[in-house]
């Protein structure tokens, strides 16, 4: 169990000889008590800064390899189902012939993701975390030699849908870019400030959808500004094609490129 989230990763497990939480041992004076939950605590505290350090550590060595090839990496992140794979479709068909885009995709089960992507004429490399709900640092350089993405290439590597752990994850990227759909209600700023506030980058999505819908934009604006002031923010709709245009002229931007028109 990793001692960060939660989730299933075993390599963050601790050692089967560490003892479980509330057991009952002897001290060899006539008397026994249970441990109590601040033990615990102190101990999980403490694995979950060594995980996170060690993620970091490997997340640098991430970023100077990315440095030292010019490879713009973009970590995206969101909630299930927020556009993320369908944004993907749409830069890969109005940037491919401009930019080398390179795709990881990240998901607990399946290649469906990845195979949407390989469609859209990108190239991509499927992570699957199994029970982990998110990507880490060591599972991006793991995938990266398969990936085999030239120098200048852009990369944009699709985090497994949560709001929650991909925050505390440094991959290695310029920036992260939190996908948000209009269906998802104002307060997600506020109850995920963690996500908000570590992101560079804020894509409304599904704006189409907002005639439909009981969703006060300006509200949901606000709440994330609130949170991080430093937000930029695009609204588009993946599925039409609406904001696309300053959405792919801020990705070029990161790569070094300029929009000319």
């Amino acid at each position: 169990m990793c001692a960060t989230c939660g989730c299933g990763d075993v390599e963050h497990e601790p050692a089967p000889h560490e003892a479980a939480p509330g057991h009952m041992h002897s001290h060899g004076h006539d008397h026994q008590h249970e441990h109590g939950h601040d033990h615990e605590h102190g101990r999980t505290i403490r694995l979950e800064r060594q995980v996170l350090e060690r993620n970091d550590r490997i997340a640098e060595r991430n970023r100077g390899w990315f440095e030292s090839r010019g490879i713009c990496a973009l970590n995206l992140v969101s909630s299930p189902g927020a556009g993320k794979t369908t944004l993907l479709e749409r830069s890969l068909r109005e940037l491919g012939k401009e930019l080398r885009l390179h795709v990881i995709e990240g998901d607990q089960e399946t290649s469906a993701d990845a195979d949407r992507i390989r469609a859209a004429g990108g190239r991509a490399v499927q992570i699957n975390t199994g029970t982990g709900c998110h990507l880490d640092a060591a599972m991006v350089a793991q995938a990266l030699p398969k990936l085999d993405a030239p120098p200048g290439s852009t990369l944009f590597i699709e985090n497994v849908g949560n709001l929650v752990c991909p925050a505390l994850f440094d991959l290695g990227e310029r920036a992260k870019v939190l996908i948000a759909s209009v269906a998802e209600g104002e307060d997600k700023p506020l109850k995920y400030p963690h996500m908000f506030r570590a992101a560079a980058v804020l894509v409304l999505n599904k704006i189409d959808l907002l005639p439909h819908l009981d969703f006060d934009e300006e509200r949901f604006l606000s709440n994330a500004r609130q949170v991080n002031p430093r937000l930029r923010v695009f609204r588009v709709s993946a599925a039409r094609g609406d904001g696309l245009p300053a959405w792919c002229a801020w990705v070029r931007e990161q790569q070094g490129t300029r929009d000319v028109a």
